[in-house]
């Protein structure tokens, strides 16, 4: 078995995050959060191991083992402990806040009855323990006050706005009806992304988008340049009450996805994306506007519902090329937000259904928060929100 030069971890292993994630092995989740802790020892005293310098503030002084509950089952860390000055390693709570939030969601379905004898082998499992409503009513409201604080955080200066909607089955009323998941995402004046807010509510409704909206404002929310969305239901209304003067770019992807539903024969699919394609990837918004007439034209008379909706929809996916060149690739979608996502599905899917809205929240906010505050631990570089790459240089406007 090989091992990284850096920190001793098993090659094999660093294969198998990249394979499996850090759900599949306990042990991939001990090994990567010792090593993140051992790093931010060595960050806190200034110093490596041996090391001699001026800006050592202590020594190491071993670990300590501890055993917490996670998803995955008890695993038990290893945690450095240090002499001369106080410490104690804060990327073990922010690593396993998520998985606390996932079984609080699980131990509530159980509490109040809703679950199922299913829900409940499954949260006896993954909690490694039953777990009383007492508990879960003061791990609760601990957890509930650290992301609460978290979402209502000051905001800043944002250039750029990214706006997206996802859904979770919630019982309200003794129905299952499907949540809203309202998710903000912008890249600040250092050019690096931030997730600004989430909110949960029952549908897209324009109240809703506009609460969400103002709430950003309220926090500080400043300097927005461009909001880049879907043609979401109610966000239209909302985003010019609160964002009037900002340009909106519509998401290019979601559009060609839109388009295709305006097809009338499948043979022509790949034709209709190569069209679309070819005008958004236009040099010019002069040449982009004489590439969509043609388009227009070319299906006036084979698929004229397609055509006339090419020339009313099409243009709201123009606005980037008033942007900076280097800047439109990342700005013409919101497939940005899609790992985003992805990531709290995968958290979410293991519950199936949620109790109520403060039961959803706390699941989502726990998981953007550590994504948001934490580099991606099986990931790459480019997919971290606030550390390593910057994802827009805005030096590079000089140059238009």
């Amino acid at each position: 078995m090989t091992y990284n030069d850096n920190y001793n971890i098993p090659e094999e292993l660093l294969e198998q995050i990249c394979d499996q994630g850090l759900d599949a092995i306990p042990d991939l989740i001990r090994i990567i959060l010792n090593t993140a802790m051992k790093i931010e020892r060595q960050k806190h005293l200034g110093a490596g191991p041996y090391e001699r310098t001026p800006q050592r503030q202590g020594h190491a002084n071993g670990y300590k083992p501890k055993t917490m509950a996670t998803r995955v089952g008890e695993i038990t860390f290893d945690i450095p402990q240090v002499r001369d000055c106080d410490f104690y390693p804060g990327s073990l709570e922010k690593g396993i806040r998520s998985e606390r939030a996932l079984k609080l969601a699980l131990a509530e379905m159980y509490v109040q009855g809703v679950s199922t004898r299913k829900v409940a082998a499954i949260t006896e499992k993954m909690c490694g323990f039953e777990v009383s409503s007492s508990q879960v009513s003061q791990a609760t409201a601990k957890l509930d006050g650290q992301l609460q604080e978290w979402r209502e955080r000051p905001l800043g200066p944002i250039r750029y706005l990214y706006l997206d909607a996802l859904y979770e089955k919630v019982r309200q009323d003794s129905q299952i009806r499907n949540a809203a998941i309202l998710l903000a995402v912008g890249v600040n004046e250092d050019g690096k992304r931030e997730v600004l807010g989430v909110s949960v509510s029952l549908g897209e409704h324009e109240v809703h988008w506009r609460s969400f909206l103002q709430s950003l404002v309220s926090r500080g929310l400043i300097g927005v340049k461009l909001i880049t969305s879907d043609d979401h239901s109610g966000l239209e209304s909302a985003r010019k009450a609160v964002f009037g003067g900002v340009p909106w770019q519509r998401c290019q992807c979601h559009l060609q996805r839109n388009a295709q539903g305006y097809v009338p024969r499948r043979s022509m699919k790949v034709d209709v994306a190569s069209d679309i394609r070819a005008v958004f990837n236009a040099p010019d918004k002069h040449e982009a506007d004489l590439l969509l007439k043609k388009v227009v034209e070319k299906y006036s008379k084979e698929a004229p519902k397609l055509s006339a909706w090419m020339e009313k929809n099409l243009p709201e996916g123009l606005t980037v090329f008033a942007f900076p060149r280097e800047h439109r690739r990342l700005i013409r979608t919101t497939n940005g937000l899609e790992r985003l996502n992805r990531e709290i599905r995968r958290r979410s899917r293991v519950a199936v259904l949620f109790p109520n809205d403060a039961s959803c929240l706390r699941l989502v906010t726990a998981v953007i928060m550590e994504i948001s505050v934490l580099p991606s631990l099986g990931g790459t570089r480019s997919e971290d929100w606030q550390t390593g790459n910057r994802y827009i240089k805005w030096d590079s406007d000089e140059s238009e």
